[in-house]
């Protein structure tokens, strides 16, 4: 059974509309819990978002059986661990002991009653989904944008760019990669050998120090020795160590354990699952190695795989100067005049050039009743037909630079003074990139590619939530400043 908040009847609890937040402080957590606290006390978007969480964590469970965690608290936690951009670790520590975060839980200030632990705040926080997500960033996006419209209609100032996510991976080499297939099978071994007899493994910590003795002499010649021979003999060795290695595993693996109980049956059978998968990759760069090291072969990109842990990483290279090799994927973000970002896309496989029609087409869907003064993107979006789409639609000036020589056509469109104005107006998105970084989208910690999604829609809210805080917190210093102006209006009448 799980409920949307219940505040509890205690007079130790501040009630979560009578939160005092500092509108001095500059860290990044007091103007989002002020975003939060705004969401919480307006019905309008209270209802809204949690109603959208009860469909996606609560559809189709039964309403008995123990409490789960609050969907307020689920929200709030995984939404500071990622304002933060900090570890699950730390969010259980700041859950429990800053009395901010509490207030804002609704909980009381000491751990005489709900104390958040960390496997509890995991597991729910992984309820959140992507598509959850876009939906409640469309909630707050539009909320925050109502606190600093001037007009109803406002036309919007979007920008796109995109910068590349990395994934939690070291660099990778096929002769790494093989020593990480290795140890994890090594690994697998050891755990598989608590549950049952494994014959013929008595030497296994022999195995793993030869095989990573050769690992590392192998990589010491081949990328720092001066003797072809020297560095094919060492490959050949390493390959030798590795193959036996991975006998020895298909031997485990065709071995029966018929004589266990159920749990421990079940157990085996997972960790033998796990044994060939990373047997199968062990076997893939046995294979490379030999192709590329041996015989002199290149490798097509396709066939490639960086890591075993991240198999969905990517290899960007965007031209920078700091960074030539990036593993990860592309994020593109749109933002607008406010610096809210609207939408988001993970490019998985894809490019930039290839995005600007669906883009277009999600923004003028979701603006269909909103004019669209300007939309600007890099020239790395540039083509004949993107900039064709951009002004087939209703959106009134399309900043798109070309790559390339130019037309007489192009150096007029690309002279005029809006066009000229909108796009040294462009840079403003590699702030918004830089923020949305340090909101946890510098490297993503969590594992999978579920995990890559549901880390970047946090981060997104929690940037915009931000934002929403910052807008929050100039209204609010606004209205001290009046109040204060109209305190030393009454005192100087008072004194004339």
């Amino acid at each position: 059974m799980r409920q949307r908040f219940e505040q509890q009847l205690d007079m130790r609890i501040t009630p979560i509309c009578d939160i005092k937040i500092s509108t001095k402080s500059r860290d990044e957590l007091p103007p989002t819990i002020r975003a939060l606290q705004y969401i919480f006390i307006t019905p309008a978007i209270n209802e809204k978002i949690f109603a959208l969480m009860e469909d996606k964590i609560c559809k189709g469970k039964k309403k008995t059986g123990r409490p789960g965690m609050d969907l307020w608290h689920v929200l709030v936690l995984a939404v500071i661990r990622h304002c933060l951009d900090t570890n699950w670790d730390r969010l259980t520590h700041v859950a429990n002991y800053d009395a901010l975060v509490r207030n804002i839980l609704g909980v009381l200030p000491d751990l005489s009653e709900n104390e958040f632990e960390y496997q509890n705040i995991l597991d729910n926080v992984s309820l959140i989904d992507e598509q959850l997500l876009h939906q409640v960033n469309d909630i707050v996006v539009e909320a925050g944008q109502q606190l600093i419209k001037k007009k109803e209609n406002e036309p919007l100032c979007l920008k796109t760019d995109s910068y590349a996510l990395e994934t939690n991976i070291h660099f990778p080499t096929d002769l790494n990669l093989l020593w990480d297939s290795s140890r994890k099978m090594l690994d697998t071994v050891v755990n598989l050998r608590r549950y049952t007899v494994v014959p013929e493994w008595r030497k296994i910590k022999d195995i793993r120090k030869a095989l990573k003795s050769q690992y590392r002499a192998t990589a010491q010649q081949v990328f720092k020795g001066k003797s072809e021979t020297q560095k094919k003999q060492s490959v050949k060795d390493y390959l030798q160590q590795a193959i036996f290695l991975q006998k020895k595993c298909d031997a485990v693996s065709a071995s029966p354990f018929s004589d266990l109980h159920s749990k421990q049956q079940q157990k085996c059978t997972l960790l033998l699952i796990s044994l060939n998968h990373y047997n199968d990759y062990s076997k893939k760069f046995t294979d490379q190695i030999e192709r590329r090291l041996i015989k002199g072969e290149q490798i097509p990109a396709k066939e490639k795989t960086y890591s075993i842990f991240e198999p969905h990483s990517e290899w960007i290279t965007k031209g920078k100067a700091n960074k030539r090799v990036e593993l990860g994927h592309l994020l593109m973000i749109t933002t607008n005049q406010y610096q809210y970002i609207v939408d988001y896309k993970i490019l998985q496989g894809e490019k930039d050039a290839t995005q600007v029609a669906s883009l277009t087409e999600r923004i003028t869907e979701k603006y269909k009743d909103q004019p669209i003064h300007s939309h600007s993107f890099d020239k790395g979006y540039w083509s004949g037909e993107n900039l064709r789409i951009l002004q087939d639609s209703k959106i009134e000036n399309a900043v798109l630079p070309k790559r390339g020589n130019h037309t007489k056509a192009d150096k007029e469109r690309e002279g005029s003074k809006v066009f000229k104005r909108l796009r040294n107006q462009h840079s403003a998105v590699e702030s918004n990139i830089n923020m949305l970084e340090h909101h946890g989208l510098n490297r993503c910690r969590d594992k999978g590619m579920g995990g890559f999604k549901r880390c970047v829609g946090l981060s997104v809210l929690a940037y915009n939530l931000h934002i929403m805080g910052n807008s929050l917190r100039a209204i609010a210093k606004e209205k001290q400043k009046q109040r204060e102006a109209k305190q030393r209006e009454h005192l100087f009448k008072k004194a004339a």
